[in-house]
């Protein structure tokens, strides 16, 4: 059934607008009347495939995905049809792109589709491990309990995701600070005082000379040096989205020390969430591995994964798969090997995912504590380089003078 958003006049004559449904145009004014409200604007979304064009090209936030889907499981749970509590997570919906979204979702659901096929309609607002959860629950007849597994690992994903992006404000912005005062001195103070020194035609010490040359190609061709840095990330951008250059960065990404290695441990956490939540919403071993490889976000380990799911699909274990691909830590290889011979793989896939974001977490909170105090000394060199650089000249002064 069409919706429709409105703006219309009360009994007593105040502004007012809201969502509706009706089966046309005519059957909105008419149930607006019924309310006591005179329409002066109607405006159909999310009707047919192209009346609502927003809600396919939006995305979801994690945390609004989250939150509906739970709201979601718990009014299934409750014994509400589906229909029903569609329409009623769509007006608890503060935002009306969320609104929107549902209401177009419902709609085809109205019209006889399955939740997960009306969900893929909007592939860009619910991912396919969503999608894929969801068509296990319905089968399975369960989906108000999937429904709640897959809010709560929404949550955890989110929740992992602001834990990292918290972990990594400080630094970042201590990083920022150190290059606007280190810009301000030699862009400002640093020509102002060696002027003097400039100005005495005494030769001048080579770090001072330095230094000066610093200064004046940062006045000089500040904005040039901008300029190339914004066209440098501009083409890193752009090779991103080549498939070529995307797949060598990423490659060389995984090079990296450090970086590379908690790399690997993000997406095999990330991996082993997945793989669990499809496990137990009764998805199969074999669809499970190869919707868990396209979360995952690196293109070379992608490759391998796919690797393990071709294996398993030919008659091999999913550990013997895992250990020949090099990216699944060994640790998690082992509770992964004794859930598979135990018949609990889920159990201990969601184990392993756990610990294993346990040991990202301490990894990460180390790499922060070490690029704090690096800061801070790199920051600390340049201005001693600085000071040392305006000393130098004074001294020289004073030994001429003496």
């Amino acid at each position: 059934m069409p919706t429709f958003d409105y703006r219309a006049d009360d009994a007593r004559g105040r502004p007012c607008k809201g969502r509706l449904e009706a089966d046309s145009p005519r059957h909105a004014r008419q149930l607006m009347r019924e309310r006591g409200l005179w329409p002066r604007t109607l405006r159909e979304v999310g009707a047919g495939d192209g009346a609502n064009p927003q809600p396919r090209g939006g995305r979801l936030k994690a945390a609004e995905l989250a939150l509906l889907t739970l709201q979601l499981s718990t009014l299934v749970q409750a014994g509400l049809p589906l229909e029903e509590a569609l329409e009623a997570v769509a007006k608890q919906s503060a935002r009306r792109r969320v609104a929107g979204l549902l209401s177009a979702v419902r709609s085809r659901v109205m019209e006889g589709h399955a939740l997960a096929t009306a969900l893929g309609q909007f592939p860009r607002a619910f991912p396919e491990l969503f999608r894929a959860t969801v068509a296990a629950g319905e089968r399975s007849g369960h989906l108000g309990h999937v429904l709640e597994q897959l809010a709560a690992y929404t949550q955890a994903r989110q929740a992992s995701r602001q834990k990292i992006q918290m972990a990594l404000v400080y630094p970042l912005i201590l990083m920022l600070a150190s290059v606007a005062i280190v810009g301000f001195l030699l862009g400002y103070v640093v020509p102002d005082v060696v002027k003097i020194f400039v100005d005495s035609g005494q030769p001048l010490p080579w770090l001072t000379r330095a230094l000066i040359g610093v200064s004046d190609a940062l006045r000089n061709h500040g904005l040039l040096l901008i300029g190339a840095l914004a066209s440098l990330v501009g083409f890193w951008r752009w090779s991103l989205r080549q498939p070529t250059l995307r797949l060598r960065w990423h490659h060389l990404v995984l090079n990296i020390p450090l970086i590379g290695e908690v790399l690997r441990a993000m997406e095999a956490a990330r991996f082993a969430s997945t793989l669990a939540i499809l496990g137990k919403s009764a998805v199969p071993l074999v669809d499970a591995l190869e919707i868990a490889a396209a979360v995952i976000g690196n293109l070379t380990i992608r490759a391998r994964m796919v690797d393990v799911a071709r294996s398993v699909r030919e008659g091999g274990t999913l550990t013997r798969g895992l250990e020949q691909s090099g990216d699944i830590p060994p640790m998690m290889l082992h509770m992964i090997a004794s859930g598979e011979r135990a018949g609990e793989l889920d159990r201990m896939l969601a184990r392993a995912a756990e610990q294993q974001e346990s040991s990202l977490a301490a990894r990460i909170a180390l790499v922060v504590s070490l690029f704090e105090p690096a800061m801070l000394v790199l920051m600390g060199g340049v201005v001693l380089l600085i000071v040392m650089a305006i000393l130098l000249p004074i001294l020289s002064l004073n030994q001429l003078v003496n």
